[in-house]
């Protein structure tokens, strides 16, 4: 069995006049390939794939408004933050506030291209697993989001002369400060979350082929409910050191900020999962077909004078 997981990581680095790091690179991965899942499913069920596209861009500026401010509320009072802090581009982002963001971002869009919210709120269900799947490689490059000490096997090891996340820069230590090279072994939680947000994937991905009966909103219903538990738990392994200040999260009672607003999503999901059955219809291809009729009516195009003439000869034919 694995003592723990170390490996050097990943920092900024330049490409050209751009300077680089892989926790925003994969960000952006994990959101393309989770838009493309997306769009697959919405072609596969018949929904306005165009207007699903137009969903997207929106969420996208909404997620990343999100993951900025949805940071503020746990910081409020710390002390000498103020007004700059909150607005700043270089302060902390959150994957819950991202998700959040993007969702309800996406949801107002939809209302002004009258499209059927939750049967496309189901389609989202796998894209936004795979966008926390493929966004945790970059937490993990530049170690990220690193816990409390741990003798867990798949717990990180910070190694003297690792340059890690400045989250973390009180983890590091010098070859002279370290035991036999160590600086110390802490929760990987990153780690932790993608390995969930990967058994989550694989849950949706059976359930869409082996649910008989799910009603609309169930399959979102589920993803917030597991995401929401997932990171409410796993948090747990940063609250002593969320506490100890090693890591960006605060500490908000008995709780970090994080899971505070994990837990407030998983009660939100399983109320959703309760309406939806009382209230919602069942998933069918006939069902789905009666939601297209929230897309907007085709305008009518105007016969042209070409296409009189047309009938005219179509006309003469008939007759001769």
């Amino acid at each position: 069995m694995l003592a723990s997981i170390s490996y050097p990581p990943i920092p900024i680095f330049d490409v050209g006049p751009i300077s680089l790091s892989l926790h925003g690179l994969f960000a952006g991965v994990g959101f393309v390939v989770g838009a493309f899942l997306m769009i697959r499913e919405v072609r596969r069920r018949g929904y306005d794939a165009e207007a699903v596209s137009s969903v997207l861009t929106w969420a996208l500026v909404t997620s990343i408004l999100g993951a900025r401010f949805f940071t503020i509320p746990a910081h409020l009072g710390d002390p000498g933050y103020d007004l700059g802090s909150a607005i700043s581009i270089a302060g902390d982002y959150s994957i819950l506030g991202g998700y959040a963001g993007g969702v309800l971002g996406g949801v107002f869009r939809m209302r002004m291209l009258r499209q059927p919210v939750w049967p496309l709120l189901d389609t989202a269900a796998a894209g936004l697993a795979v966008g926390a799947v493929i966004g945790r490689i970059g937490d993990l490059a530049i170690v990220e989001h690193l816990g409390s000490p741990t003798t867990f096997f798949l717990g990180y090891t910070v190694k003297a002369g690792y340059d890690i996340s400045p989250q973390h820069d009180a983890l590091e230590c010098t070859v002279e400060a370290a035991i036999d090279g160590i600086c110390g072994t802490y929760h990987h939680t990153a780690l932790y979350d993608m390995i969930g947000a990967a058994v989550l994937l694989g849950v949706i991905v059976w359930l869409r082929r082996n649910w008989k009966a799910p009603h609309y909103g169930h399959m979102f219903s589920l993803w917030v409910i597991w995401y929401g538990t997932q990171r409410f738990l796993i948090d747990f392994t940063r609250l002593q050191a969320a506490e100890a200040g090693t890591t960006a999260d605060s500490v908000m009672g008995p709780f970090t900020g994080s899971q505070w607003g994990a837990l407030l999503a998983a009660l939100l999901g399983v109320g959703l999962f309760v309406w939806h059955r009382a209230r919602s219809p069942v998933v069918s291809p006939e069902q789905d077909a009666a939601y297209q009729a929230l897309r907007p009516a085709p305008v009518p195009v105007p016969a042209t004078d070409d296409s009189w003439d047309d009938l005219d000869d179509d006309f003469d034919d008939e007759v001769d």
